[in-house]
């Protein structure tokens, strides 16, 4: 069980649900191939049990979908089992999001979602809130090699995705 900080080795990120959705309907999405490096174990996928929770929900009501196809991703060693504080996100729009940005705050982790709400709000955030276009550009490349932490330093909230631009 992880219990604070980011630990050495591959990038620690959270993965919104909507990511999980996403990459299930396309497996050629920016979404699938955030997955895969998880599975590949370049990325570390750190949850909670209310994001686990979520996640299963909502996959379990979307018939195409399988919850079985994502389950690999939720290992017992990357949940956060310290306590959240997701009030202390109030400028998140939708409380069910406020857990996601305390987790990615409290472990140190990148968000990776495609919730506009989320992505709006990132300014606001300690901790970098990427859609899986950006995350896959900045911090995958097409290599498949995880860029250098001065990097992540250097992508600033204030950035605007590039899907916002076109």
């Amino acid at each position: 069980m992880l219990d604070g900080a980011n630990q050495a080795g591959p990038t620690a990120v959270v993965l919104d649900t909507n990511v999980l959705i996403a990459a299930g309907f396309n497996s050629r999405s920016h979404a699938a191939r955030v997955v895969v490096a998880v599975r590949e174990a370049r990325l570390r996928a750190i949850w909670c049990t209310e994001t686990r929770r979520e996640s299963e929900c909502l996959i379990r009501k979307i018939p195409p979908l399988s919850w079985s196809a994502f389950a690999d991703l939720f290992d017992e060693e990357d949940c956060h089992g310290e306590k959240l504080d997701p009030l202390a996100f109030s400028y998140v729009p939708d409380p069910a999001d406020r857990v996601f940005a305390a987790l990615a705050h409290a472990a140190r982790a990148t968000l990776i979602t495609q919730d506009d709400h989320l992505l709006a709000a990132r300014s606001r955030a300690d901790v970098p809130f990427l859609s899986p276009h950006e995350f896959v550009r900045f911090m995958l490349r097409d290599a498949g090699e995880t860029l250098p932490c001065e990097l992540l330093a250097r992508l600033t909230p204030e950035q605007p995705t590039e899907e916002a631009a076109q």
